[in-house]
């Protein structure tokens, strides 16, 4: 106030200035290739000493035909070489997968489908941003909505049941013996259901992973999968970096996930579970000796695990291991590594309890 105002320039990412000389339209540029070959027909009739009588003879016939066909042919090759931009944008607007993010189409051709195809590249940018986004907030939804069901599992029907199998104690030991046996099946079924309770609940809530770390966790899992003829061995590494929150819960859904898959779909009796230290950062590795994917397509939990590996920056692939059976790969970068600089430095912030029975 008071004075000139200076208003810093504004930063247009991506846009590049095309001089004014080379801005022509696809609708000119369409034009233009038509016209030229219009043009050069009506050259060769002034310019030569083509001709057509009426009746036109057999011979005229052929000719005028020919030439038809080659102002056809030449007509197609140059609106196929201008439009092979334009052919290259709709090929990939086809195959373009926003959880497979990155991807973008070179800057070619002139004026109009250069534009479009910078455009289409921009909204590729922002689409991806966008759904980054949504799906961050929609898996912390769904991370706080597995807390407050794991609660509740834990709080309410854990501790009802509870009380019931306290009771049906109390009344066994004071039925008459014909009806204890009946009482002590009861008992067992109540147990079972509540420590199937608690077992749902500790997935929902994974409280080993808050209380003693990423290795104990996966240690727990796969201990927790390692059952009914299924193997899983876990392999962590011993110089693994400090990981942010978020890294270490997305590298235990991931694992999760693939020790699900593993166990309802590959029919395997082995499956090694690592995570190791590398260069640019750190690798999960699932790899399993069933049946392998068969061609089958893309299910909803190998499209969750993407999503949740894009909230970190990760990279998940899914393919044949070399045993014949499934692996699942997921590199987080160095990126989400704890800085040195925050190792060691308390925090008032407190896990929340692992559900206990």
């Amino acid at each position: 106030m008071g004075g000139s105002t200076h208003f810093p320039a504004r930063s247009w990412t991506g846009w590049r200035p095309y001089p004014q000389a080379r801005r022509v339209s696809l609708f000119w540029r369409i034009f233009l290739l038509n016209a030229a070959v219009l043009s050069l027909a009506t050259a060769l009739l002034l310019f030569t000493p083509a001709t057509v009588s009426t009746p036109a003879r057999s011979g005229e016939i052929a000719g005028v035909f020919t030439a038809l066909a080659a102002m056809l042919v030449t007509n197609a090759a140059l609106l196929r070489l201008g439009l092979a931009p334009l052919s290259r944008l709709t090929r990939t607007m086809a195959t373009v997968d926003l959880l497979r993010p990155g991807r973008r189409l070179a800057v070619s051709g002139n004026s109009g489908i250069a534009t479009l195809i910078r455009t289409f590249n921009t909204m590729l940018e922002r689409l991806e941003a966008e759904r980054a986004t949504t799906a961050g907030r929609a898996l912390s939804a769904q991370e706080a909505e597995r807390r407050r069901i794991a609660q509740e599992l834990h709080d309410e029907v854990g501790q009802s049941l509870t009380a019931v199998l306290l009771e049906l104690k109390r009344v066994g030991d004071q039925a008459p013996p014909e009806l204890r046996a009946d009482l002590v099946e009861v008992q067992e079924t109540t147990r079972n259901s509540l420590d199937e309770i608690r077992r749902i609940a500790r997935r929902l809530r994974p409280g080993v992973l808050h209380e003693l770390g990423l290795t104990s966790a996966l240690r727990a899992l796969a201990t927790e999968y390692s059952t009914r003829g299924l193997n899983v061995r876990a392999r962590i590494g011993p110089d693994l970096p400090d990981l942010d929150e978020e890294a270490e819960l997305v590298l235990y859904r991931v694992a999760q996930e693939g020790l699900t898959n593993v166990a309802r779909h590959a029919r395997a009796e082995q499956v090694d579970l690592t995570l190791r230290r590398t260069d640019g950062g750190v690798e999960l590795l699932v790899r399993d000796d069933g049946r392998g994917l068969r061609g089958a397509p893309e299910g909803a939990g190998i499209r969750g695990m993407r999503e949740r590996a894009l909230l970190a920056g990760a990279e998940v692939a899914v393919g044949a291991s070399p045993g014949g059976g499934t692996e699942v790969r997921l590199r987080l970068p160095a990126r989400t590594l704890v800085p040195p600089a925050r190792m060691g430095v308390s925090t008032d912030a407190k896990p929340p309890p692992e559900p206990r029975g």
